[in-house]
């Protein structure tokens, strides 16, 4: 009986061993064929060619349906690595018809290699080699590609510009980074994607959707036409076509009146929010980050030290001077704090305290409108020091200093205005808390803080704010985000792009603004914006700069009634606003409005055009 019991025993285990080596046979054959994809793709790739077909990205127009970016082909060397050397690769060959020499190849596959680089990779599909050979090189490439098994040609676009201009909108387009891949499943190394600008913000509807061929391969890897006929073929679907709200013959003269200056001009139509222009200064042709040449031009352009990359007019956080001073006006009436015909006194500036603010010579004492005619500091600081030192309406300075900080906030100050371009800065107000951790809470008043009432001290803005405050006041009490895209191919234009914003101040008191404005054009400090046919709108700035000379800044609208156009010029280390900001805000103004500029306004227009200011920038002489 125990014989027999051991022997039951041993069975037992015999059967458990040979169960065991099944299960785990049956999981390794799960795992080569249905698990693990590298088998089946080794036999795929024996069999088929699974090609990518990339769809045409979308074409950019201007305001006026004029032709901005548009596609031209570009070819892409693929490699599918395990196919190399089937029949012997003569890499000298290779390297002379594509302009390589033999440690460019070897390097460009060590990339392809590393999987930090290209995560992924397999021997097994198809690799990207080498972008944008030029059409010499396709040429030769083509006529012997047959003695380099594994590689194909595969055809994409790129972007050509029919003008060299507006590259801070537009944007560029470059290789996706693994972390784009990480981010969208649409992409694979070595795919495209929009970068920075309108390439940027819009690329789910300009890069379309991508299509595939599967060819059938011989068993020398040779193309022997299409599977089943193309019944598994997918076409590529175009991307979306876009229209500016740029005037791109606008832009083209903003900037050339930009050449040899830092700084930014933003023209808005008041109406809708669209922008007209959007010039950053220093710029760059948008064609140079195109092709094999984009990376050495791109890391140049980092280097530069008047950085060309940054897009100044959305960026780039300037004091806003006195064109600030139409805020300030607009508070004190809305707080009741002044009416139209309440002066205050300026003996060449505010003093208070043992503490004075400067001032040019102009009448004293003087109200508001003749205050922003003559940009009168002293009438801005008593105004904002009645506002913040009333405690019988606001209990204290820090209380008075929040309502003051609202007001601001909602006529487009401190924070994104939300353009439909990436990197939008958001600009600086201070508010209680800044304060009080600087001076002690309870130790301030509005004399300690007196210079943010014209614009100075910590204030911080865009251009593109400061144009937006133009558009407001236009309006007479409204503004539209603004936005530099007008139309997307058969879509709706998102709804923020449409939304009306109302400031906290009521719309009435912006017909007394409008009118000082128009006052500092015909009779103040914007004289060199009037015009003998149009009636424009102007505030000059002259921001103090604690690193050089001072900026120069001009915001105005036109016409005065029914206005077409808000501008706002900024011109770093230029000096007074009248010098360089008015000029080329009213030439703008001009040259949209009439389409040209008159006889007799053809030397300032000269003067601008062969200025120079970037030089007492610290940075370059040219």
């Amino acid at each position: 009986m125990r014989k027999d019991y051991n022997l039951a025993k041993r069975q037992y285990v015999i059967g458990g061993f040979i169960l065991i080596i099944v299960v785990i046979y049956i999981i390794r054959l799960f795992n080569l064929q249905v698990a693990d994809s590298k088998y089946k793709e080794y036999a795929d790739s024996n069999a088929f060619l699974r090609k990518t077909v990339y769809p045409s990205r979308g074409i950019i127009y201007d305001r006026e349906g004029r032709l901005v970016v548009f596609n031209q082909s570009a070819y892409d060397v693929m490699v599918i690595p395990r196919d190399i050397g089937k029949a012997g690769f003569d890499t000298i060959d290779f390297c002379r018809s594509v302009g390589l020499s033999r440690e460019e190849l070897r390097k460009k596959f060590a990339e392809m290699r590393d999987p930090r680089r290209n995560p992924g990779y397999s021997s097994y599909s198809p690799q990207r080699l080498l972008t944008h050979l030029t059409a010499e090189d396709y040429g030769r490439l083509q006529e012997k590609l047959y003695r380099f098994p594994g590689f194909y040609i595969q055809k994409r676009i790129q972007r050509e510009y029919n003008y060299k201009t507006a590259a801070n909108v537009l944007g560029n387009v470059r290789e996706v980074s693994p972390k784009d891949i990480e981010n969208d499943s649409y992409y694979f190394r070595g795919d495209y994607i929009g970068d920075v600008g309108v390439e940027n913000t819009y690329e789910q509807y300009l890069r379309g959707n991508k299509g595939a061929e599967v060819l059938m391969r011989d068993a020398l890897g040779r193309i022997r036409g299409r599977y089943e006929n193309g019944a598994l073929d997918r076409p590529a679907e175009a991307g979306r076509n876009i229209r500016l709200s740029i005037d791109i013959e606008l832009q083209q003269y903003a900037e050339s009146l930009m050449v040899n200056k830092k700084g930014a001009v933003v023209a808005i139509e008041p109406s809708t929010g669209e922008v007209l222009c959007l010039v950053s200064a220093p710029s760059y042709d948008p064609s140079e980050l195109v092709g094999r040449e984009r990376g050495a031009n791109y890391n140049k352009m980092m280097k530069d030290l008047d950085k060309p990359l940054l897009n100044r007019a959305i960026q780039a956080t300037y004091p806003p001077g006195s064109t600030f001073k139409p805020t300030q006006g607009l508070i004190l009436l809305q707080e009741g704090i002044i009416s139209t015909s309440t002066p205050f006194p300026c003996a060449h500036g505010f003093i208070s305290g043992g503490l004075r603010v400067g001032c040019h010579g102009h009448g004293s004492p003087l109200p508001l409108k003749p205050a922003l005619q003559t940009s009168c500091n002293a009438f801005f600081c008593w105004g904002f020091k009645a506002m913040i030192d009333r405690k019988s309406k606001y209990g204290t300075s820090a209380k008075a200093f929040d309502v003051w900080k609202h007001h601001m906030i909602s006529q487009g100050y401190g924070y994104k205005l939300g353009i439909d371009l990436p990197g939008e800065y958001r600009g600086f107000l201070p508010n209680v808390d800044f304060y009080n951790k600087w001076y002690g809470e309870g130790h301030w008043s509005a004399n300690t803080i007196i210079s943010v009432s014209i614009g100075q001290g910590e204030i911080l803005a865009t251009p593109l704010q400061i144009a937006n405050l133009a558009a407001t006041v236009a309006n007479r009490g409204y503004y539209i985000t603004p936005h530099v895209v007008k139309e997307i191919q058969d879509t709706v234009m998102p709804a923020a792009y449409l939304e009306r914003h109302t400031p906290t101040i009521d719309s009435h008191w912006y017909e007394d603004i409008a009118e000082g404005m128009r006052m500092a054009v015909t009779g103040g400090t914007c004289r060199l914006a009037n015009l003998p046919d149009i009636e424009v709108c102007g505030k000059t700035g002259t921001a103090q700069n604690p690193h050089g000379r001072d900026h120069s800044a001009f915001m105005g609208f036109a016409p005065y009634h029914n206005p077409k156009i808000a501008v706002a010029v900024y011109v770093e280390n230029a000096g007074f606003g009248a010098t360089f900001g008015v000029p080329i805000g009213s030439l703008v103004m001009e040259k949209y409005l009439k389409g040209s500029i008159a006889p007799d306004r053809k030397h300032i227009e000269e003067r601008m055009l062969h200025s120079n200011t970037i030089q007492f920038a610290g940075t370059k002489k040219h």
